[in-house]
């Protein structure tokens, strides 16, 4: 008699109580009929390396990995994908049947699904993208503006130096931009990014100005807590689209689930209902 194994999958961070990755992949599961599990697990860094060579041994298929072990955990698995190469961190893994660890890196096509169906109409070939801050997010979306054939991205950040690290990391494509000028390069933008936590709740505000915002602009953050940040308002009172983070969230899961559970889940109202609760 065959033992039919459910799949297991999950997400590893430090800390993970505020992950809304168990709700987005939970209600998946359960709208899809589908058997299987999806588990927040609460790991160190100095665990990382055992709990990663244990899990596919107690039937687990894969699992995202949230902060602070994106980068780390580079450095573990047997082979990696070349967006994660370039991004320098992993967010999905995937176990084999004889547990080789898979790192790929879905954030960069989270952000630009949540683009194309939050706003619609957005053309990445039309006109310039100004990201504000240089951190692993930025990282993420510069590789999906490159891949969508933004033309050009303006990039600022408060430590000047981490911006032109990524520009002498990713090319010509990218400008370094004052944060002292960051408010006239916003006016300059057809889309307009939000890398950094500033705006989040219990972090500082921005500190940008953000008069230059004006209509025909598409302006996102990545931050989804709260889901209508200060430059998101700001941007919806000048009459740009605007774009909330949590869709980069429900959009960099679908590829995972349908790895590990085998079937391609749709990101619905329904769903970011279920992801806000």
């Amino acid at each position: 008699m065959t033992h039919e194994r459910i799949p297991l999958a999950g997400v590893i961070g430090n800390p993970i109580a505020h992950s809304r990755s168990p709700q987005v992949h939970g209600y998946w599961l359960k709208s899809l009929n589908l058997r299987g599990h999806y588990i927040p697990m609460h790991v160190t860094e100095e665990k990382l390396k055992e709990v990663l060579h244990t899990l596919p041994n107690v039937g687990f298929v894969g699992v995202n990995i949230t902060i602070p072990h994106k980068e780390v955990v580079l450095q573990i698995a047997d082979r990696i994908s070349d967006r994660a190469k370039a991004i320098g961190a992993a967010n999905t893994l995937f176990f084999s049947a004889d547990g080789e660890i898979f790192a790929d890196n879905t954030d960069g096509y989270g952000f630009i699904e949540n683009l194309h169906q939050r706003a619609r109409g957005w053309d990445p070939k039309v006109g310039a993208a100004a990201l504000l801050g240089a951190g692993g997010a930025a990282r993420a979306v510069i590789c999906s503006l490159i891949e969508a054939e933004v033309p050009e991205i303006l990039i600022s950040n408060r430590t000047i130096e981490r911006a032109h690290a990524l520009r002498q990391e990713f090319g010509p494509r990218l400008h370094v931009v004052e944060w002292s000028q960051a408010g006239s390069m916003i006016a300059d933008a057809n889309l307009v990014v939000n890398t950094t936590s500033l705006g989040m709740v219990g972090n500082s505000g921005l500190n940008v100005a953000l008069d230059g915002l004006h209509e025909g602009q598409v302006v996102t953050d990545l931050v989804y807590n709260p889901l209508e940040t200060p430059i998101l308002q700001a941007a919806r009172l000048a009459g740009c689209t605007t774009v909330d983070g949590l869709g980069m969230l429900l959009h960099q899961a679908v590829p995972g689930f349908e790895r590990w559970f085998g079937q391609r889940p749709e990101v619905t109202p329904e769903l970011r209902a279920a992801a806000l609760k």
